[in-house]
């Protein structure tokens, strides 16, 4: 098992389109910023992976398939 492991993959992102939609959450409070999937109609969030930079964000939108210019972002 290897503690190092590669931040550009995500090789679990298994989502319904027309169920959940990719977002970005910032905190307000602390400025953690989170990547993961907003349900529709009830607004619930899925972390995915904590983020520093946005290479790791724009990496999160090319595994997803949306610009990283689209992106929701949620506060």
């Amino acid at each position: 098992m290897s503690f190092f492991h590669n931040k550009e993959s995500y090789p679990h992102l298994d989502f319904d389109p027309e169920i959940e939609e990719p977002a970005v959450r910032k905190s307000i409070c602390t400025g953690e910023t989170t990547v993961g999937f907003l349900r529709r109609g009830t607004k619930h969030f899925r972390d995915v992976q904590v983020v520093r930079t946005q290479t790791e964000i724009d990496a999160f939108c090319r595994a997803v398939g949306q610009d990283p210019s689209t992106i929701k972002t949620i506060y």
